[in-house]
This record gives C-alpha cells, sequence and structure tokens, in this order.
C-alpha cells in the first residue's frame, strides 16, 4: 500500500478509488492516458473489474498492492483502471477481445493495448508469477518485434468489429405458435424438474428467463413451463442465495440448490427480481411470492437508497476479508439471539445445524426446506402463531447482525439499473395495489430527469457526490424508457408517456446503425472507441435492444405510431433465426414473439371512474397487455372515447370492441 495516492483517488468510482493507494500509477480511462500511450509510444494495460468482484479483489491483495510487481507495470505501461459498470462500453469491447483470444471471459479482465488502444493480449485472473511473466514477454514484444504485434492487433480488431454481426431479415410469414414451440422445446432439455432453473451449477436467477416461461406457459397452457417456472421462483425463495433475515439476492449460488450463494447483492438482479415476483403472484397467487417482493423492497428503501431518492448499485460478497461472513450464523449465536425456547422452534426452519449447513465453513446460511403450513403441523402451532414467531425472530436476527461489520457499499447509482428498480417498484405497486412503492419509484424518476439530463435531451449513465459525467449508453435509455411507460402503466399520468418518446426520438437518431435494424450501443456523438458495438443477447440483464424493441412495439400502439411499430418488427424479425438456436439467451426477444403471436390487448378506460377500474384490472394476470386511461387524454385511443360514466374498450390490431361497463366484461373480451 502506498502512502501517497494515484490519480484515481479523484475517481467518483468506489471501485475505482480502492485502488487508489496501489503502488500502480493507475489512470482513470480518458484523454490524458491515452494522449501519453501516444506520445510515448507505451503499451496501454486496460484492468477492468467491479467493486463486489470477490476475484478482483484477490488479484489486487496479490499484484497491483505488490511493489515489484507495480515497478513492471508502470515501466512499461501507461495502466488504465475501468469501472465495468460505469463504462460497459469499454468493458464490452475488451471482453469481446479476451473471449476471441482464449475461448472465455470474466472479470477481473486484463488486456494489453497498442498504443491506440487496439488490444493484443489478454486474460483474467493471473497468479502473480504468471502476471508478472505476462507483462514482461508482451513489453518484448513490442520492443522487439512491434510489426508482429501489429498485425496480431490488425486482426483481433477485425475479429471484434465483425463478430455478432446482424443480418436485417425481411419478415415475409406470419408469426405463429410453431415459431415459439421452435424456440421451447428444446430449451425444455435444461430444465432442473427437482431443483429448479437449470441443470447446471452454478445457478443464476435470470429473471427474464422465468417472465418469458411465465407468459409461455399461461399464453400457450403448456404444463412443463408452468411447473419450471413457479419451481424455480420457489426453490430461489427459499434457498439460501435469498437473504431471509434482511430481503434481496445474491447474485448467484455456487451449487445447483439454490444453497450456497455468491454473496454480493446487485440491484439490477434485485429490481428485475422484484418485478418478477410481483408477476408472478398476480399469476399464481402464491402468498410466498409476494412476501418475497415485499421483503425485497424493504432492504431496498433500507439498505440501498441514497438521500435523493436514487438507488445504490451493490452490496459486496465480502466483509472483514471473509465472503458472507455478515449473513451467516453458529447455532450457538442463533440460540443467544432468540432465546432458548423460539430459538430450538425455529431452528429446523432455518435449516441451522450444530456442525453448520455450510460445511466448507462450519457455519450455517439460513434457508428453507418446509413450507410454513408444513412446519406449523409438525410443531402443533397455528399458522398464525407461527407466522408471528417467525416476524418476531427475523427482526431480533437482524437487529444482531446490523451490530455486525457491514459488507462494502458501491454507491454510485446508475441510470440503467435504477430504472431496472423503478420498474419493480411500479409493477408492485400495481399488483399489490401499494402507492407507497409507487412514491419510491416516482422519487427516482423526477431526480433522474431533474439532475442527469444533458443539454442536448439525453441522460448520463453515473450519478455520485452531486456529480454526474457519464453520458448514457443504449441500456440506459431502454431501461429508463421502460420505467417510464411503467410509471405510466400505474398512475395513467401521460407526462411519463411524453418523455418516454422524446427519448425514443433522441435513441432512434444517435444511437441508430445506417446498415442495419439494431440500434448501436454507444451514441454516435459520444466518445470514439476501436469500435461501435450492438447488444443483441439476453443475459442476466435482458440485451438493450431487446428492451428497446419492446419499448418501441408499446409506444407504437399508445401512440398510433407506425414509425415505432416498423423498426420494432425489423428488430425481432433479425434476430429471430437465432433465438432458438438459444433460447435463455434470447428470451426478452421470445417475449416480443409472444406479443406478436397473441397480439397486445388495448384497454382504454374512459370516463371519471378510469382508475376504479384499472386497478381491477391490476388484479388480472393479463401479460399481453397495455392500458390507458383518463378523462382529457391526447392519446389517440382515448381521443373520441370521453364519457362520465365508466366505458372500457378493449382494441387489437387497430380494431376496438364496443365499449362495456365493467372489469368482468371487458375480461371476457380479452383473447389469450
Amino acid at each position: 500500500m502506498n502512502s501517497e495516492p494515484n490519480s484515481l483517488i479523484k475517481a467518483s468510482s468506489p471501485y475505482l478509488l480502492q485502488h487508489a493507494y496501489n503502488p500502480v500509477n493507475w489512470y482513470e480511462w480518458g484523454e490524458e492516458p491515452l494522449q501519453k500511450a501516444l506520445k510515448e509510444n507505451k503499451l496501454i494495460l486496460v484492468s477492468i473489474g467491479y467493486s463486489a468482484c470477490h476475484w478482483c479483489h484477490v488479484m489486487e491483495r496479490e499484484s497491483f498492492e505488490n511493489h515489484e510487481v507495480a515497478e513492471v507495470m508502470n515501466r512499461h505501461f501507461v495502466c488504465i483502471k475501468v469501472d465495468r459498470e460505469e463504462r460497459p462500453d469499454i468493458d464490452q469491447i475488451y471482453m469481446l477481445a479476451i473471449q476471441l483470444m482464449t475461448g472465455s471471459g470474466g472479470w477481473p479482465l486484463n488486456c494489453i493495448c497498442l498504443p491506440d488502444q487496439r488490444p493484443v493480449y489478454g486474460g483474467t485472473y493471473f497468479r502473480k508469477e504468471d502476471w508478472v511473466n505476462v507483462l514482461q514477454s508482451v513489453a518484448g514484444l513490442w520492443a522487439n518485434e512491434p510489426d508482429k504485434a501489429r498485425a496480431y492487433a490488425d486482426r483481433l480488431t477485425d475479429g471484434i468489429k465483425n463478430a455478432e454481426k446482424i443480418i436485417p431479415d425481411i419478415k415475409v410469414e406470419a408469426y405463429n405458435r410453431q415459431h415459439l414451440r421452435d424456440i421451447i422445446e428444446p430449451w425444455k432439455r435444461y430444465f432442473d424438474m427437482s431443483e429448479g432453473g437449470y441443470n447446471r451449477a452454478p445457478k443464476f436467477p435470470l429473471p427474464n428467463n422465468w417472465q418469458f416461461m411465465l407468459r409461455y406457459s399461461h399464453l400457450m397452457e403448456d404444463d412443463a413451463t408452468h411447473v419450471s417456472a413457479l419451481l424455480t421462483l420457489e426453490k430461489m425463495a427459499m434457498g439460501g442465495i435469498y437473504d431471509h433475515i434482511g430481503g434481496g439476492f445474491a447474485r448467484y449460488s455456487v451449487d445447483g440448490n439454490w444453497h450456497v450463494p455468491h454473496f454480493e447483492k446487485m440491484l439490477y438482479d434485485n429490481g428485475q427480481l422484484i418485478s418478477l415476483y410481483a408477476e408472478a403472484f398476480q399469476y399464481s397467487k402464491s402468498a410466498l411470492f409476494k412476501e418475497i417482493a415485499e421483503e425485497t423492497i424493504s432492504w431496498l428503501e433500507r439498505e440501498m437508497t441514497s438521500a435523493e431518492g436514487l438507488f445504490y448499485s451493490a452490496l459486496d460478497a465480502d466483509s472483514e476479508g471473509v465472503e458472507g461472513k455478515f449473513y451467516v450464523w453458529d447455532k450457538t449465536e442463533f440460540e443467544a439471539t432468540l432465546g432458548q425456547e423460539d430459538a430450538d422452534l425455529l431452528v429446523d426452519y432455518f435449516g441451522v445445524t450444530e456442525d453448520g449447513n455450510w460445511e466448507e465453513e462450519q457455519t450455517n446460511i439460513l434457508l428453507r426446506k418446509f413450507t410454513e403450513e408444513e412446519y406449523a403441523e409438525v410443531k402443533g402451532l397455528s399458522i398464525i402463531e407461527l407466522l408471528q414467531k417467525i416476524k418476531n425472530a427475523k427482526a431480533s436476527l437482524l437487529e444482531a447482525r446490523s451490530k455486525r461489520v457491514r459488507p462494502g457499499l458501491d454507491d454510485k447509482c446508475l441510470t440503467a439499473w435504477n430504472a431496472m428498480a423503478v420498474k419493480g417498484l411500479a409493477d408492485c405497486a400495481g399488483v399489490f395495489a401499494n402507492p407507497h412503492y409507487y412514491k419510491l419509484a416516482k422519487n427516482a424518476v423526477v431526480f433522474i430527469l431533474e439532475n442527469l439530463s444533458t443539454t442536448d435531451g439525453g441522460l448520463y449513465r453515473n450519478y455520485k457526490n452531486g456529480k454526474a459525467n457519464i453520458a448514457g449508453f443504449l441500456d440506459d435509455y431502454a431501461f429508463f424508457i421502460e420505467a417510464l411507460i411503467a410509471l405510466y402503466a400505474y398512475d395513467l399520468d401521460e407526462q411519463w408517456l411524453q418523455q418516454a418518446r422524446r427519448l425514443s426520438d433522441y435513441v432512434l437518431l444517435n444511437f441508430e446503425d445506417a446498415e442495419g435494424p439494431m440500434l448501436f450501443y454507444t451514441p454516435g456523438n459520444g466518445e470514439v472507441l476501436i469500435a461501435r458495438k450492438h447488444e443483441i443477447m439476453d443475459n442476466v440483464i435482458p440485451a438493450s435492444n431487446s428492451v428497446m424493441a419492446q419499448n418501441l412495439q408499446k409506444l407504437g400502439l399508445l401512440f398510433d405510431d407506425d414509425r415505432y411499430l416498423l423498426k420494432a418488427e425489423a428488430m425481432l424479425a433479425a434476430v429471430l433465426p437465432q433465438i432458438k438456436t438459444y433460447g435463455s439467451a434470447y428470451s426478452n426477444w421470445a417475449i416480443q414473439l409472444l406479443n406478436e403471436v397473441f397480439g397486445i390487448n388495448e384497454i382504454a378506460i374512459a370516463g371519471e371512474g378510469f382508475t376504479a377500474a384499472k386497478t381491477e384490472i391490476d388484479k388480472h394476470y393479463i401479460p399481453n397487455k397495455i392500458t390507458l386511461g383518463g378523462t382529457n387524454s391526447g392519446l389517440p385511443l382515448l381521443k373520441d372515447k370521453q364519457s362520465i360514466e365508466t366505458k372500457i374498450y378493449i382494441c387489437r390490431n387497430k380494431v376496438c370492441q364496443l365499449p362495456v361497463a365493467t372489469v368482468d366484461e371487458a375480461l371476457k373480451l380479452i383473447i389469450k
């Protein structure tokens, strides 16, 4: 550890600040180090990670805090540290380079580049000795055989530019149910029908996959996807991946049973998961799903909300240098916290054992094996008595745990991730009829519109300590537009749709690819990197292009704008050939395909009782719908439908049924 900081001391990212006292002469990505590399003809070392990344911390301890290693790095390279969450555009390019070189990727990501930023060598985590050998051999190549390095960079950069090329497709046939079956049949082979999720480890929640499964099972009346989706959500909710004391989900479980989590908690996972559990409650009416969504929102509000009403990015897995230490319990501490009588009652409920249910660490991760009904019966209690005992126990355990040393908090606020949380909160506000959740969502949106807007009408990506300084990427726009549409779906206030339309027009202008239907991840008016990429495949977060395509489809219907509808259609048509080859990596595109096959129900509610009617409709599971309502609306579908008494119109494909007066009558007109 250095006594004098390097230039990262001026950064806003908590991850970069963690490296500010390394003896490595780190720079933040920007004009100064890039010009320095060109001027001095020095190789660039780009090292990418994020604050909740366990192996990033290990490599820092082993190599970046070591003076001998730092001396080699400083002598031969201009060293640049990147927070992948702040600069996913840089991460995207160098991650693809590493994947082309090695066949796999991950973080920490370390890429050695020529002075013009083009990559020549890289990998992920390196042990100290291997790292020094790599640095010296690449530095030797550049000193002695620069033409060889340039030739390799040429080939690699061509590979980066041409990877994931999407060929525009002309839709010639109408989409039908067989297109959906062709996607789902090979996908089903990977379901784990005993533990939920897929039959592999580690297990990631992948919220969008299960959102598609819920919708597919409902619209196609399919048993396997119905069972698999609900089983997965139940097993995740009862497993160790869920924090039974404080709420919220860890990023993944290292095993196939959702038992031992990688303990970091990410905003993007939890924002999506509250949305998913609300939808699953609407679908199944399972009390467990409601409880999980509400506890997770309590965690968001308690631990992840900034003074401005935005949401922080992540909680680390480690505290006091030990992964999971904040969350685990030995039996003695569990008993001391609850008192012997309650501990004896609940020890099996939470899976606590003398030797520990996490054998590797000989401690206990709290989890559940039994439903409350089963457990109450075995213990001879009424369900109400048991629920009260559990509630009291959770409060006591949470209070005791709050006195421990907390995991590190990544307190930067990202527009895209905040938008996911906003959408989740707005969805929960509607499904659970809870206006407090809406207030949390609205506060964040208003703050972003007032403080993270650029002078040319765009968005910033980041906010910390009163500063926003990184121009937004496609995911920031796509998820924020989606959040605005979700807010409108709750309060029917058209200001949100006007903002969504304005930002969509900004996206179509600044992110357009003149050679194809997809949108670039980076804006045309932004910083120039060695390549502009499209983000097409859905992962733990849906692809920004798939989210944007759905936004355009909805806005096209809401504003009766064929320009948006045709763009959304062209985007889906271009990606359709890929979907059936790897369903789980195109699940959000598959949701759009569902909407094409089954159509979207446009529910227009006129009259002074529109709010009550909308609240009643929200109780029913209609995944392929948009709802409009109001007494003085400028939206085309409502324009000529003003009245005092409530009238509900069900419209599809530019045709409306005759109005009905009650929700029950309206539901009969809704076709799956």
